[in-house]
């Protein structure tokens, strides 16, 4: 199996996996506990609170750990809205996260206003347009780092600067952009920032928030965990695998990004030069090293990622929490593609167990793929 879908998720790195057994082997696992097994929990959640912010740049009582990037995101958001009842306005991108954006559409119907900020037809948001659309009732401006779909990364540090100038707290779902962008929370005006572990090599079933110092998040899960900012007995192995996966991402960033990028940009070269009709999806945008989006003229994408998936090559059509393939990106449509052209684009997300010659095993069978799916749809 070839698998270019890292975007989604991430395979868990052996060295996660042994830390996480050691942790199982060790035995009974919970924090709260005041015995000896206890406590050994208690050091190791200390331990990984420190190696992820230590990849972040924060210090180590700013991270609260989740079950998710999604919890993550939402505890940002509603907390932040609770933060003051008399601001109910939240500025955001047309582009987000499904897990923020269908949290808005919630939110609007509970007499909260939302700005969905619009993006070019590269993907590239202005800071400017956030600025304009700054209000005094603004409680939020959330916008995520890098687009899961195109890998474009946007200014956040620029529109961070601009909530802060008016008052209002910024968030940033930075899922995508953990391990793949350098990051430096202590000389950052970002306020909320969510993370998923596995989109970085860790498990499934652990993510983190971070609250800076100051901002008293008020909680939405009840208990004393998380400094009672996040009740429930954590998960104890998983943020285990998380604090390894933090100093692995630390460890190979830079190596990383540059094979990373190099291996995608042979990827893309390569179908440019095989297929005609393909194109790159905010090519002219700053991206993440392991990302691209590539429409193929107006040939359906799912009957070419079925045909992809027959030849052992996993690829996506966008996000992994959208209906598969049966509506069209909204990532796509708003930067101004049609509703044929968003539905005939595939993404593919590289990770760091990609070779080259995997690029260029799909590189040899892809072609064909195409030239297969464009006789059926003439």
């Amino acid at each position: 199996m070839i698998y270019l879908d890292n975007n989604a998720t991430t395979a868990v790195a052996p060295e996660a996996i042994e830390a996480m057994a050691a942790c199982m082997r060790s035995g009974p696992t919970n924090p709260s506990s005041k015995h000896s097994a206890g406590e050994c929990s208690k050091t190791a959640v200390m331990n990984a609170r420190g190696e992820l912010a230590r990849l972040l740049g924060c210090s180590p009582p700013e991270i609260v750990f989740t079950s998710c990037g999604t919890e993550a995101n939402h505890l940002a958001i509603i907390g932040a809205l609770a933060l003051d009842p008399t601001k109910r306005h939240i500025v955001t991108s047309a582009v987000e996260h499904p897990s923020c954006i269908e949290l808005f559409a919630h939110l609007a119907t509970k007499g909260v206003r939302v700005t969905y900020i619009p993006v070019d037809s590269s993907g590239q948001l202005d800071p400017e347009k956030v600025a304009a659309s700054l209000e005094p009732d603004t409680a939020l401006v959330s916008i995520m780092w890098a687009n899961n779909e195109t890998g474009v990364v946007f200014p956040i540090e620029a529109v961070a600067q601009l909530a802060r100038a008016r008052g209002a707290l910024f968030h940033t779902d930075a899922v995508q952009a953990i391990g793949k962008v350098e990051i430096n929370l202590k000389a950052s005006p970002i306020d909320l920032l969510s993370l998923s572990g596995h989109k970085l090599h860790a498990p499934t079933g652990v993510g983190a928030l971070f609250v800076r110092k100051g901002v008293k998040l008020p909680a939405q899960i009840f208990g004393h965990q998380e400094r009672s900012r996040r009740g429930g007995t954590e998960n104890v192995p998983g943020i285990v695998g998380l604090g390894k996966a933090a100093v692995l991402a630390q460890q190979e960033l830079e190596q990383q990004n540059a094979q990373l990028a190099a291996l995608r940009d042979r990827l893309e070269t390569g179908v440019l030069a095989r297929v005609p009709i393909a194109s790159v999806n905010g090519a002219a945008a700053k991206r993440v090293a392991n990302t691209t989006n590539i429409r193929f003229g107006d040939l359906e994408a799912e009957l070419l990622l079925e045909r992809l998936d027959r030849a052992g090559i996993c690829a996506s059509a966008g996000a992994a929490c959208t209906s598969a393939g049966t509506e069209p990106s909204h990532v796509l449509l708003a930067m101004g593609l049609d509703e044929r052209g968003a539905l005939s684009s595939i993404r593919f997300s590289l990770g760091r167990d990609n070779t080259a010659a995997e690029i260029d095993a799909v590189l040899d069978v892809l072609p064909g793929i195409v030239n297969e799916a464009a006789a059926i749809a003439a």
